[in-house]
Order: C-alpha cells, then sequence, then structure tokens
C-alpha cells in the first residue's frame, strides 16, 4: 500500500510539473510575436522561423496544460529544481529553433543548440563569424533571449502564478540566484516578481535612452540595452561596441554594466524608502564596488604601461572593458582579447567573481566571496582564541552555518566542474589557453572567449559546443539544481 501511495504521488507530482512547464511554455511562445514584428517592420522578408515556432510551442505547451489540468497542483520544494531544470533546458531547445530553421543562416543543429543557449543563459557567445549581415529580425531575437534569460522567465510567470493556482514561492527559490534564495522582497511573491521585471524594464528603457543619447540608432541602442541590463554580451556588431569607437558610449555600457551587476531587491527597497543608504551600506554592494575599483585600476595602469593606449584610452577601454568581463556582460571593444596576456588573465579571474546575487549577472558572486573572506578571518581568530565563540555576520546579520556550508559547496562544485570541462576541451583537440578561456567564458556566461575562440567560438569542434552548452547552463542554474535531480534521494518517495 505505501508503494502504490508512494507512486501515486510521484505521478502527481510529475503531472503537476508537466502542467506548469506547458504553462510557461505558452508564455514563452508569444516571446516570438515580437521578432514577427520586426521582421515586418523592416521588410526583411521572412517570418517564417519565428512563426513555426510560435506555433508549435503554443500547441505543445496548451496540450500538455490541457491534459493536466485536473491534477491537484501541489508543488514541493524539490520539485522547483525540476521545474528549474526542465524547463531551462526546453528554454534552450525553443530558443534554437529559429535559428535552425532560417535557411538564410545555414546552421546545423549543433550551431543553433549553441547559439540559443548562449542567448538564453546571457553568455553572448556567438558562432556567427559576420554578425553585421544577419537579418534585423535575427539581430533583435538574439538580444530578446538575452532579455528574457537575464532575469528568468520563471520569475515572469512567477508573476502571474496565482491565476493558476500554484504556489511559486519554492519556484522562485530554485530560480533566483545567491545562497540567501529565502529573502523576498513583498509579502506576495507576486508583487515580488512583478516588482523585479518593473524595475528590469525601466533600466532597460534608461539604458536605450543613453545609448541613443550617445551616437546609436534606436535600433542599435534598444538591442544593446536588453543585452547590456541582461548582461547577456550580445550586440548587432562582429566588434560589438568596439564598432563604435566612441569612449560615451563605452561609458554608458560600463555605467550600466554596473547598475545591472547590483541587487534588484535593493533598488526596490530605494524606491520605496526614498533614500539610497540601503545601497550604500550593503556589504556586498561595498565589497563589489570595491573589488571592481582594485580591478579597473590595475587594467587601465597596466594598459598605459604597457603602451597599449594612450592615458585617456586606457581609462576609458579599461574601465569599460573590466566592466564588462567581470559582472560576465560580455560586450568588447578595442581589440579584447587581443591585449597583453596578463590583463587578459585578470580579467578572465574575474569573470569569476561575478556582481551581487539578485541580479543579472553571472560567476560565483560577490557575496559568497564576501562570506568565504570573512570565514577566513574568523578561523584565523578562532585559531588564537580556541574557546572563543565567534559568528560571521553580513550586513550584520548573522549568517548561519547552512548557508556557510552551501557556500563552501557551491565554491568547490564550481571550480571543479572549470577544470573538468578545461579537461574537457582538452581532450577534444583544443590547446590550454583556448580550453580554459572558453569554459571561464560559458561557465560564468561572460561570452569572450580566448585563445582560437578570441573572434568567435564557431572554430570550435562540434563536441566542444555541446559540452560548453552543458557549461553555461550548469553555470545560469549555478549546479545545485542540476545535481540535485541526479541524485537518487531526490527520486525517492
Amino acid at each position: 500500500m505505501i508503494a502504490v501511495s508512494g507512486i501515486q504521488k510521484s505521478s502527481s507530482r510529475f503531472h503537476t510539473i508537466i502542467h506548469l512547464c506547458s504553462f510557461l511554455i505558452v508564455i514563452y511562445s508569444f516571446t516570438m510575436l515580437m521578432p514577427i514584428a520586426v521582421a515586418l517592420f523592416y521588410k526583411d522578408g521572412y517570418i517564417t522561423p519565428f512563426l513555426i515556432t510560435f506555433l508549435l510551442s503554443l500547441f505543445i505547451g496548451v496540450v500538455g496544460w490541457k491534459m493536466t489540468s485536473e491534477e491537484n497542483k501541489n508543488l514541493q520544494k524539490r520539485d522547483g529544481f525540476m521545474v528549474a531544470c526542465l524547463f531551462w533546458l526546453i528554454f534552450s531547445l525553443m530558443s534554437a529553433l529559429p535559428f535552425l530553421l532560417d535557411r538564410r543562416l545555414d546552421l546545423s543543429l549543433t550551431d543553433a543548440m549553441f547559439e540559443g543557449v548562449s542567448g538564453i543563459t546571457t553568455t553572448g557567445a556567438s558562432i556567427f563569424s559576420d554578425i553585421d549581415e544577419l537579418p534585423k529580425s535575427i539581430l533583435f531575437y538574439r538580444a530578446q533571449l538575452n532579455f528574457l534569460g537575464g532575469l528568468g522567465i520563471i520569475v515572469l510567470a512567477v508573476a502571474i502564478m496565482p491565476f493558476l493556482g500554484i504556489g511559486g514561492a519554492k519556484l522562485y527559490q530554485s530560480e533566483m540566484p545567491g545562497p540567501m534564495k529565502e529573502e523576498k522582497m513583498t509579502p506576495r511573491l507576486a508583487d515580488t516578481a512583478r516588482n523585479l521585471w518593473g524595475l528590469y524594464s525601466v533600466l532597460a528603457l534608461g539604458c536605450a535612452v543613453a545609448y541613443k543619447l550617445a551616437g546609436m540608432n534606436w535600433f542599435n541602442a534598444i538591442c544593446h540595452s536588453l543585452s547590456t541590463v541582461s548582461l547577456g554580451g550580445f550586440s548587432t556588431h562582429s566588434d560589438s561596441l568596439g564598432y563604435y569607437n566612441s569612449a560615451a558610449i563605452e561609458l554608458v555600457g560600463g555605467v550600466f554594466s554596473i547598475l545591472a551587476a547590483i541587487n534588484f531587491a535593493l533598488y526596490y527597497i530605494v524606491l520605496v524608502r526614498r533614500s539610497f543608504k540601503p545601497i550604500w551600506y550593503n556589504a556586498e554592494v561595498r565589497f563589489f564596488i570595491l573589488i571592481l575599483s582594485i580591478v579597473v585600476g590595475i587594467a587601465c595602469l597596466e594598459l598605459n604601461r604597457t603602451q597599449t593606449f594612450d592615458i585617456k584610452d586606457s581609462l576609458v577601454h579599461g574601465f569599460f572593458q573590466t566592466v564588462s568581463v567581470m559582472t560576465d556582460n560580455g560586450l568588447g571593444s578595442a581589440g579584447y582579447p587581443n591585449w597583453p596576456s596578463h590583463i587578459v588573465l585578470l580579467l578572465l579571474g574575474a569573470s569569476f567573481f561575478g556582481g551581487c546575487f539578485g541580479s543579472t549577472c553571472g560567476g560565483i558572486k560577490a557575496v559568497r566571496f564576501l562570506l568565504l573572506y570573512r570565514q577566513g578571518i574568523r578561523e584565523i581568530h578562532q585559531l588564537v582564541h580556541p574557546n572563543a565563540i565567534l559568528t560571521t555576520k553580513i550586513s550584520g546579520q548573522v549568517v548561519s552555518d547552512r548557508v556557510i556550508r552551501s557556500v563552501w559547496g557551491l565554491f568547490f562544485l564550481y571550480i571543479f566542474f572549470t577544470c573538468v570541462f578545461v579537461w574537457g576541451l582538452v581532450a577534444i583537440g583544443h590547446d590550454f589557453a583556448t580550453a580554459f578561456g572558453t569554459v571561464a567564458a560559458c561557465i560564468n556566461n561572460m561570452g569572450i572567449g580566448y585563445g582560437d575562440t578570441a573572434s568567435g567560438f564557431g572554430t570550435l569542434k562540434d563536441a566542444a559546443k555541446w559540452l560548453m552548452c552543458v557549461a553555461m547552463l550548469f553555470g545560469r542554474l549555478e549546479i545545485f539544481p542540476v545535481l540535485i535531480i541526479f541524485s537518487r534521494a531526490f527520486w525517492r518517495f
């Protein structure tokens, strides 16, 4: 009887997951209407790939929704991990479909999948060698993928989950980055998600206006703003922002990359309290700005010392490129990554740092490094005073040992899988410099390669591209959710 009850319970949970994923597919299908509108507006003559993707995903979503609509929808915590992983996999497949169906692009399944995963995970690594010649609808679609992946379409879906009769809190915890996933801005999760997307959209609008004022036309300004605030890195030009050779445009890109790398929850608190103190006194933000300032300073000094640029260009390019790589934006300028190798290595290392949790950045996140630093200081003091009772605090709050253990666990797994992916690329046949730079670009969702991938990822072998798709998804989901659904404990009744 217990076994039968367990099977029934498992079947009910499975139907709930399919029901929720089907709903999210329906929501995502409607995003294909925007590239269709762009194709019609610019008369680029080919809406078929987006139309087929829209109709196919809408059909699959509606069928799945209807077939499971009578089930009892109880979403458990571990189900949220399953939904997050499943839907990002479905996301990737759907995102790749327009690239595969567009006959003008002539992409293989491998290349289409790589471009789709790269876009939706906000990695920004592209297999296209001549981006300037792509149709306007494809250029906009790539930017849109970045934007949707930035904060997570799942968070958008959570905003209207009350209409489904499904509690979204557990799913929200699975999707949002950072170790303190239980925190919410408002008592109601739906309000939280709406506020996040509202702030996100306002930031994108401000970025688009700033790019326009700096010299871009409206189309490029909108596309680059979607890529910038999502820290996604897809550009409308092969030379990225370097195409414009404009200090003003690079400064806009750098400033908005920093803004996008700060916890969006803090922006909401600022609006409610009408004070910038919550941001200024936040320990993680201060730590992030401190480390960013140090890396920017070193990069600017070294660019000038090595006579790569004069003083003015060293300051402009050093600031923008450091911010872009460290926040895992991935927009490029001024010939990077063909700068002196020690500067490139510094920035590749900084890409593992990332920005603040609750932002659109990739990487390990600043708060984790801050926790590890303070835990290290705590251990030194504990060795000096063995009988003392010491705690680790962030912004005046004691951090529980459970959170610290999860940070150590994530840190170990992040480095471990980075080494595994580097080894994999070397085993496939790429040199070590290319392997390390490519893995750093993909697992950190940063998007700028090194070595053979410095000018694009189309040079990767097919096996390497599939491996890097896995690395991008690992980075986007922060490893734990993927490992959880492959664990035995997850599948026990």
